[in-house]
């Protein structure tokens, strides 16, 4: 058995539930590898314009983040007081962090005015209705395999992608705050995830739907960065 193999082998149904979320981002992260604007990253054929086509497409789903989670929160009964409040803590976490695409895209010459109004793109669309919908369910616990899949993203990729665009484009880390701070700070926010994965029964019992959950949202996000050359 391969180190990789012994490390996704689970011990526990906690493990059990870590291993195939695991799995789902593996999934998710090979996705993202083919996407165009990741591509071009990734090449180092990075351009300004590209830059301010992220931004523009990233703010309508930072944007609606914080309303599916706070709804999320307004659904849990008091059964799941102590995983409620949590769930409201990591919305006023995020609530403003559209502020930090509105800042970055201004800083590289981007008018405010358009990144304001830009439209959700198709996948934009598809990941926030999915969202909303499975936050308006009652005690919508698996929605924390849609935080895994984001929060993981920042945590993993975000200041990868942050350092990349500075080097493409010649810029400091105050022109890619969004991505820098998320680089720096979902960290904090998996460790409290993995909290509620060992402590919260309820996690273990709705595995399926979790990792299903998880499944869905790597899905959708990666449509959303897919359409970005669409829009």
């Amino acid at each position: 058995m391969s180190t990789a193999e012994k490390m996704l082998t689970p011990t526990s149904d906690v493990q059990a539930l870590l291993r195939d979320l695991t799995l789902a981002w593996f999934d998710f992260e090979r996705r993202l590898s083919r996407i165009p604007i990741i591509e071009r990253l990734e090449r180092g054929e990075f351009t300004i314009e590209h830059y301010q086509m992220l931004l523009r497409n990233l703010r309508p789903q930072v944007v609606e983040g914080a309303r599916w989670i706070t709804r999320a929160a307004s659904s849990f009964t008091a059964d799941f007081a102590e995983l409620r409040s949590k769930v409201i803590g990591h919305a006023y976490d995020e609530h403003r962090d559209y502020k930090l695409l509105e800042h970055d895209y201004v800083k590289v010459g981007g008018n405010l005015d358009d990144i304001v109004s830009a439209q959700r793109n198709i996948g934009t669309e598809a990941l926030a209705a999915y969202l909303m919908q499975q936050a308006s369910l009652p005690n919508p616990i698996n929605l924390l395999g849609a935080m895994f899949i984001i929060e993981g993203l920042g945590q993993k990729m975000a200041e990868r992608w942050a350092l990349r665009i500075q080097s493409a484009l010649s810029i400091n880390e105050e022109s890619t705050s969004f991505l820098s701070y998320h680089g720096k700070n979902d960290e904090s926010h998996i460790d409290k995830m993995m909290s509620i994965f060992t402590n919260e029964p309820a996690a273990v019992e709705r595995h399926a739907e979790i990792v299903k959950t998880a499944r869905v949202v790597a899905r959708l996000y990666a449509l959303q960065l897919e359409e970005i050359d669409n829009v």
